[in-house]
């Protein structure tokens, strides 16, 4: 049995279940249901993170944008601490998750951040009183579009392992397009520099989930095998690098601007990535039709989320001033 042959997981059978709606025979396994169970865990994780480190992160001076600096300031709050303990807690769900389905299914998954992330904000500055001012019509479009989506497109994968020859493609492109996005981030300022650096983390995280499916893999023939194979340790620096972007990120501008950027262009990055390093498939032919209605609902349904009073508010989380922390 070939490496790209070996399953990525042995106790947990794919037991199927069946259920019979209108005459629509939808078919679930368990490994299945345990991804999407696992993936929403990771995206409410990421969603506290996300508003806890934009909290840390708005109180640092400006100078320190794209600075190491800038890590050795937020590492010194307790607020910012709390958002790395939940970015642990989604990396643990996100890699179980992993385990159990294709990146094409538990990427996507994630949109479900950014309404989880404005309702964080909206009761961080407003209470319980913004709930009813929430943007209830683009979130539940969103989330509707999203589940319908993935429905529609129904991903599988058909290994677990991508060859090393695929993954030098990978990376050489990943880091071409690193490099435009930074590059144009650089030259800019606000909001703008907010949502290029916001795409640039996405990709940064898309790939981090790649390399994360394939130590997976590699953890699945023995914790030897894990431990002296490249992968895990890609995903450590490919991890750091990402969270160093996205810091940034939340720092130049609003969770408006990067927000969306970092959802989406994580979802849509990592469908790439899995079509083309482990094989996963899409469902074609009139499938296609839902799928790009369901992909267009959750563009606007994220547009008009971020176009409301309350994402605009979500800029200044906190009112204290800045730190003087050298």
């Amino acid at each position: 049995m070939s490496v790209q042959q070996l399953p990525i997981h042995m106790t947990v059978q794919q037991v199927p279940i069946n259920v019979a709606v209108h005459h629509v025979h939808v078919h679930v396994t368990v490994d299945e249901a345990l991804c999407v169970i696992f993936a929403l865990l990771t995206a409410a994780s990421n969603a506290v993170a996300a508003v806890l480190q934009r909290k840390a992160a708005a109180q640092v001076p400006p100078e320190r944008s794209m600075h190491v600096s800038l890590i050795a300031d937020l590492i010194r709050r307790r607020v910012w601490l709390a958002g790395i303990a939940m970015v642990v807690v989604a990396a643990v769900a996100q890699a179980t998750a992993l385990a159990f389905g294709p990146i094409a299914l538990v990427q996507p998954i994630f949109i479900i951040e950014l309404p989880l992330t404005l309702m964080l904000s909206a009761l961080v500055i407003r209470g319980r009183d913004a709930i009813r001012q929430l943007p209830w019509r683009a979130i539940i479009i969103t989330t509707v579009a999203l589940g319908a989506g993935l429905a529609a497109a129904q991903p599988s994968g058909a290994i677990n392992y991508a060859r090393d020859s695929s993954w030098i493609i990978a990376l050489i492109a990943t880091a071409a397009f690193e490099a435009v996005l930074i590059g144009a981030a650089v030259g800019t300022r606000g909001e703008p520099r907010a949502a290029l650096l916001g795409l640039a983390a996405a990709c940064g995280y898309a790939l981090t989930a790649a390399l994360l499916k394939n130590a997976m893999a590699d953890l699945n023939l023995g914790v030897v095998v894990f431990f002296t194979r490249w992968h895990i340790y890609a995903v450590a620096a490919a991890g750091v690098g990402s969270l160093f972007l996205l810091q940034n990120a939340l720092q130049a501008g609003s969770l408006v601007a990067s927000q969306p950027m970092l959802t989406v262009g994580d979802a849509l990055i990592s469908i790439a990535y899995g079509v083309t390093l482990f094989s996963e498939v899409l469902r074609d032919g009139w499938w296609l039709l839902p799928q790009f209605v369901a992909l267009a609902a959750i563009i606007y349904g994220c547009v008009q989320i971020a176009k409301s009073p309350l994402a605009a508010e979500a800029v200044p989380l906190v009112a204290e001033a800045p730190s003087t922390v050298q």
